[in-house]
């Protein structure tokens, strides 16, 4: 099938990319390479489907740029792209807004006017369900952030489409997506950049914040196989080990052979308290199920690190 990918250059997005092009699938892949963390790092992130021949980078601004083009030949669009970042949110709210909901409703007029798509796979998040998301997707929807609010505007956007033009949608709402490239500003990299090179570690509130954690790789394969999912349908993507941020740094200190210094602060506004996705429907209807557990997916990530990552000034 030919697939477009947008935000193929970010930490889940080149992931898939690859995958896609290892089941024999054509990828598009497309982003504006926007500067919220180093371009260097998003090449980097490309460089294996790069050297694919199915795969097509195009570089464009879905908010900006014409996209009819751009979708005419593809059959599936898996829709990536988005401006992360809880705390930030606060502050760049114009950027996150046009980021999250202007581009998709872009993308969406675009992509109901072709006649050969046979999925328009969402990447939703937790942050949809607010503070405390520990459940199903049938937990009430109380966004706590300007990011979970445009991300659920988007979402929204999503099914009017799908209602009123027939646009073959499936939701995925990701929870905590760790793993090699996670982007540089998430706290996992954060952590394990800090303990390798010395620097303190600020931890926001008692460090009890607890996570559903979800590594890439099977992110990754719930994402690919929304491809056989029934239009309409939304699936919580999550990992089965709840752990506290503290527990964690834990983890980290042991895998890496040295203890944090750590530094306090007030927790940050919009943050979630406990998230862990109940995935039995995803289970359920496509057989997914988290492959990769918690300490297993920490190493790898450690691993990655130490040979990809270079320091930079504190």
């Amino acid at each position: 099938m030919k697939c477009l990918v947008t935000g193929a250059a970010g930490f889940i997005g080149s992931h898939l990319c690859e995958r896609l092009l290892r089941d024999g699938h054509s990828v598009r892949g497309l982003d504006a390479f926007l500067p919220y963390y180093p371009r260097i790092a998003k090449e980097q992130n490309l460089a294996v489907a790069r050297s694919h021949h199915a795969f097509e980078l195009v570089k464009l601004d879905l908010r900006t740029d014409s996209l009819e083009q751009v979708v005419d030949d593809v059959e599936v669009i898996f829709h990536l792209a988005a401006m992360p970042g809880l705390p930030r949110s606060w502050t760049t709210f114009d950027l996150c807004q046009s980021c999250n909901v202007t581009a998709t409703r872009r993308l969406l007029e675009a992509a109901h006017r072709q006649r050969n798509i046979q999925r328009f796979v969402y990447a939703s998040t937790s942050s949809v369900y607010g503070r405390h998301a520990s459940g199903d997707e049938s937990m009430p929807l109380r966004p706590v952030s300007p990011y979970g609010v445009t991300k659920l505007a988007a979402e929204q956007l999503c099914r009017a489409y799908a209602e009123e033009h027939d646009l073959p949608l499936v939701v995925l709402r990701y929870f905590s997506v760790y793993g090699p490239r996670q982007r540089p500003d998430m706290g996992y990299h954060q952590f394990i950049e800090s303990l390798l090179c010395g620097w303190p570690i600020t931890i926001f509130g008692d460090g009890k914040q607890v996570r559903g954690n979800t590594y890439v790789d099977d992110c990754v394969t719930a994402t690919v196989l929304a491809l056989e999912a029934t239009p309409g349908e939304i699936f919580n993507v999550g990992g089965k080990e709840a752990i506290a941020l503290i527990d964690v740094l834990r983890k980290l200190e042991g895998l890496i052979g040295c203890r944090a210094v750590i530094e306090r602060k007030p927790p940050r506004i919009g943050d979630q308290q406990a998230t862990l996705a109940d995935t039995s429907k995803l289970h359920r209807q496509l057989g997914w199920g988290a492959s990769v557990g918690i300490d297993e997916g920490l190493a790898r990530q450690v691993n990655w690190q130490k040979a990809h990552v270079l320091p930079v000034a504190a």
